[in-house]
């Protein structure tokens, strides 16, 4: 599981690691802990440190500019924080607004996270068709918007009040 968020020297985010991970680099002083998860503390033979929840690299790390988030069937699930999108309850699918058959594709616009019911009620047919209006529009969401969605609701509301701004 990928809960810690790494930012760059700039404070910009640029991905989440797990949190063995986020501890490696902040022992060999790579990157520092900007919050620490309040109740943990990863202990060994010589090392006693808070758990890091957040962590900022030391030096700055060039990236290319990503315009778009990656479309994956992960990432919509993430997105639609595992709600249906025709009737709120758990989602365990990707459902196709226009389906793949009429030409709909693999993206952010198209994709809504649906339990399986509806999923196979909704089948072949666009929400119209089925009568199933949506809850709520897919969006899509920035590269940043979509590393804080992989945190995870609670994890988000202990997020640094400045940080958890950027993602609403």
């Amino acid at each position: 599981m990928r809960d810690t968020l790494v930012l760059n020297a700039s404070f910009e985010p640029l991905s989440t690691v797990t949190l063995n991970r986020a501890v490696v680099l902040v022992l060999q002083d790579k990157a520092v802990v900007e919050q620490a998860h309040p109740e943990l503390r990863m202990r060994g033979a010589a090392v006693d440190i808070p758990a890091p929840r957040v962590i900022r690299l030391c030096r700055y790390v060039r990236v290319p500019l990503r315009r778009q988030a990656p479309w994956s069937r992960r990432g919509v699930l993430v997105r639609d924080r595992h709600r249906c999108a025709y009737c709120g309850r758990r989602a365990t699918t990707v459902d196709h607004v226009i389906p793949r058959s009429h030409g709909g594709q693999d993206t952010w616009l198209n994709t809504v996270a649906s339990c399986a019911e509806d999923n196979h009620r909704k089948a072949d047919r666009t929400p119209q068709e089925a009568g199933m209006p949506l809850l709520r529009e897919p969006f899509e969401p920035t590269p940043a918007d979509a590393m804080l969605f992989a945190l995870g609701a609670d994890d988000r509301a202990a997020l640094p009040d400045w940080l958890a701004r950027e993602a609403a």
